[in-house]
C-alpha cells in the first residue's frame, strides 16, 4: 500500500515567511508533520515564484514574488514535489520561473506543470512508490501564466491536449493523480468544471484535484476515481482574507493506493495562518463540524440540479462586477456600475449584444484571444 499526501497552495508571504526561510518546518506545520512523515510521496502546490530580484509582469490582481531561502521550509517538512501550473508562477516572467525551477533542483524538489517551454510544462512526473508507478499531471487555467509554443509558462488547461498526453504515456504509470489549478475563487464546482474533471476520470485519471479557489467545494467518488472540488490553502497569509473564516480552513488528500491500483481517500482537516504562523490541525469540535459541512456539500453536488442553480445563484451575485471587467471599468466606474447603471446607461442592450456575440461564438473568442495573447510578447 502507498500512501500519497496531498496539499494545496504554499505562498511564503507576510507572517509565515520568516518560518519558511529558516526552515522552521514544525512552526509551519505543527501536527501536520506526523502526517507529511508517515506518506511515501507527498506534494503541494507552490504558488509563488522563488527570485532573485523583482521582474514584476503586467497583470491584475497581485504579483506574488518571494526569495528562494523560502524552500528551506518545504524541503525541511519532507514535501517531494511541487506543482508550479498555477495563475502566480510566471508573476515575474520568465526570469522568475527559471530561477523557481533551480531553486527546486538544488533543494532535491521534484516539480510539475511549468517549465521553459510549452513541451516542458506538459510533462507528466513519474514517481516510483514501493511497485506502482503514480503519474502527476498539473495544469492551469488560462490567466497570466501560461506557456505557450516559444514561451515559458505553465500547463494549459485544454481537454485535447490532456487526452494525447495521457493516450501517449498511458505506459508510463499506474495511477495518474490530475492536479488543476482552476474554478473561480470562493465558488466550485461550476457545471463546467464538474464535467470537465469527471471527463478526466473517464479519460484514465485516478484522482483529480481541484486547487486554488480557497474554498471547500465537496468531493465525490466517480467511475472508480476521486475528486476533489477545492481544498482551501495550505499556508497562505493573504491580508486581505485575514478576516474570512472560510481561507483559513482546508485539508490534506491522503490517499492510500493498493497493488491493484484501487485506492482510497481520506481527508485532514486543518486551519491555517490563523493564527499565524503556518498550519495545524483542529480540534474535535472543529474538526467535527467541518466534515459534517463537508459531507453536505458533497451530497449537494451529486445533484445536477443543484450544481447548475446554484452556479447560477454565484453568477449573478457578481453579475456587475463580470460586466464591468468585460467593459474595461477602472475602480471608479466600476463602482458606479455596481447596480448595472453604466450597462444601461453607456453600452446599452445592441452594444451588449455584440460584446455577447465575441464572448460566446469560439470563433470570434479565438480570435480575441490570439490578440491578447498576441499583445503580451
Amino acid at each position: 500500500m502507498a500512501t500519497i499526501l496531498i496539499g494545496a497552495d504554499i505562498c511564503p508571504i507576510e507572517g509565515n515567511k520568516p518560518f519558511f526561510v529558516r526552515g522552521d518546518a514544525e512552526s509551519l506545520f505543527h501536527d501536520l508533520l506526523p502526517e507529511f512523515e508517515h506518506a511515501d510521496l507527498v506534494m503541494a502546490n507552490l504558488e509563488c515564484p522563488l527570485i532573485e530580484r523583482p521582474s514584476p509582469i503586467s497583470k491584475t490582481g497581485p504579483n506574488f514574488g518571494e526569495p528562494p531561502e523560502c524552500i528551506n521550509g518545504i524541503r525541511a517538512a519532507g514535501i517531494d514535489v511541487l506543482c508550479l501550473a498555477n495563475n502566480h508562477v510566471l508573476d515575474h516572467g520568465p526570469a522568475g520561473l527559471e530561477n523557481t525551477l533551480e531553486v527546486c533542483r538544488k533543494a532535491g524538489i521534484a516539480t510539475v506543470g511549468a517549465g521553459t517551454s510549452l513541451a516542458e510544462a506538459r510533462k507528466i512526473l513519474v514517481r516510483l512508490v514501493g511497485s506502482i508507478r503514480v503519474g502527476i499531471l498539473a495544469l492551469a487555467e488560462h490567466e497570466f501564466s501560461i506557456a505557450r509554443n516559444g514561451s515559458h509558462g505553465a500547463n494549459p488547461l485544454d481537454l485535447i491536449g490532456f487526452v494525447r498526453d495521457v493516450r501517449n504515456h498511458r505506459n508510463e504509470f499506474d495511477y495518474l493523480i490530475v492536479l488543476l489549478h482552476g474554478g473561480d475563487e470562493f465558488y466550485v464546482p461550476s457545471p463546467r468544471i464538474q464535467e470537465t474533471c469527471r471527463f478526466m476520470i473517464e479519460m484514465g485519471a485516478n484522482a483529480v484535484i481541484i486547487q486554488h479557489p480557497h474554498y471547500l467545494g465537496g468531493h465525490e467518488e466517480y467511475q472508480g476515481g476521486h475528486i476533489v472540488y477545492g481544498q482551501g490553502a495550505l499556508v497562505m497569509d493573504e491580508p486581505i482574507y485575514r478576516d474570512l473564516k472560510s481561507f483559513h480552513e482546508g485539508f490534506l488528500v491522503k490517499l492510500s493506493v493498493a497493488a491493484d491500483e484501487t485506492s482510497k481517500l481520506e481527508i485532514v482537516p486543518f486551519r491555517q495562518s490563523n493564527p499565524v504562523p503556518g498550519a495545524r490541525r483542529m480540534t474535535a469540535q472543529e474538526e467535527r463540524e467541518f466534515r459534517e459541512s463537508l459531507d453536505a456539500r458533497s451530497r449537494a453536488i451529486r445533484d445536477p440540479h443543484f450544481v447548475e442553480t446554484d452556479w447560477l445563484r454565484f453568477c449573478e451575485e457578481r453579475r456587475h462586477d463580470y460586466m464591468s471587467s468585460l467593459l474595461g471599468h477602472n475602480r471608479i466606474l466600476r463602482k458606479l456600475n455596481h447596480r448595472g447603471w453604466l450597462e444601461k446607461l453607456l453600452h446599452g442592450r445592441k452594444p451588449l449584444l455584440g460584446t455577447r456575440n465575441v464572448v460566446l461564438c469560439e470563433t470570434h473568442r479565438e480570435a480575441m484571444e490570439t490578440l491578447f495573447n498576441r499583445d503580451r510578447k
